[in-house]
């Protein structure tokens, strides 16, 4: 067995502790974060306690199924409306070459 110092033990607690709770933190703070993100990376804003009422009745998979119907319904709400009538637009695939 390794023998350490009383400073050693009481070192190697202090930082034991310190990770600790740097781990309890990040894990409380995932909600505001991925609340943040979506409303930096796609404008919709989202309450954390909304994500960490639905991710303990859900778990993660009910978390990304709620965040795909914010994308699909961010997405309708902005763009154009696309039918099965509308013209597929030719600028995309091949873009005309400007002279």
């Amino acid at each position: 067995m390794i023998d350490l110092s009383a400073e050693a033990v009481t070192l190697l607690i202090g930082l034991t502790s310190f990770l600790l709770i740097l781990l309890v933190v990040s894990m409380l703070s995932r909600p505001r974060i991925f609340t943040q993100y979506l409303k930096h990376m796609a404008g919709i804003e989202l309450s954390p306690r909304d994500v960490s009422r639905v991710y303990r009745a859900r778990g993660p998979a009910g978390v990304r199924e709620m965040f795909l119907e914010l994308i699909i319904r961010e997405d309708l709400r902005n763009g154009p409306a696309i039918t099965p009538d509308t013209p597929p637009s030719r600028e995309l695939l091949a873009p005309e070459h400007r002279k």
